[in-house]
């Protein structure tokens, strides 16, 4: 098997084609992927195995810094189907990826076992934050509120 890492390295590149657009574009463009480079739809659906070879979970999302790079796979452990499945971000450094030479295909695996991963604490993305802040900041969530008016507030005594 060989041993890829997810971060990038030079691409294939072409510069673009003559336009009659005015629009500034781009010096160059990716015309295909490397042997180095992974697409996120391969990582993600994936079975992340332990190093004894056994499923600890699947990668349900992958954690992007805006100015390039992968932070963290978001992976599901714990559940039945889906249902009472806890996401934990796993740092994208904890994970090794190796393809089969032969056929392509990618192999996820992590020190981290079932146990670890159930007892981490639980990725919240920010609209989760959002949800739980609006939710303890007492702010009402009905779709009714209340219909009695505030008591005038009281001026401060003055110096």
């Amino acid at each position: 098997m060989q041993s890829t890492t997810p971060n990038a390295t030079a691409p294939t590149a072409v510069a673009p084609a003559n336009t009659t657009d005015t629009a500034e574009v781009p010096a160059t463009y990716i015309t295909e992927q490397s042997p180095t480079q992974i697409s996120a739809n391969d990582y993600i659906g994936q079975k992340v195995l332990n190093n004894a070879n056994e499923s600890i979970g699947d990668i349900n999302d992958l954690i992007l810094e805006k100015n390039g790079g992968i932070v963290a796979a978001i992976v599901g452990v714990g559940g039945f189907l889906g249902i009472g499945e806890k996401s934990v971000a796993v740092p994208i450094e904890n994970i090794t990826v190796t393809e089969a030479t032969e056929t392509g295909d990618l192999k996820l695996t992590t020190m981290e076992t079932a146990e670890s991963l159930k007892a981490a604490p639980e990725f919240k993305t920010l609209s989760d934050q959002r949800s739980a802040a609006t939710t303890t900041s007492g702010a009402d969530a009905t779709t009714t509120s209340s219909t009695t008016t505030p008591a005038p507030a009281t001026p401060a005594p003055s110096k």
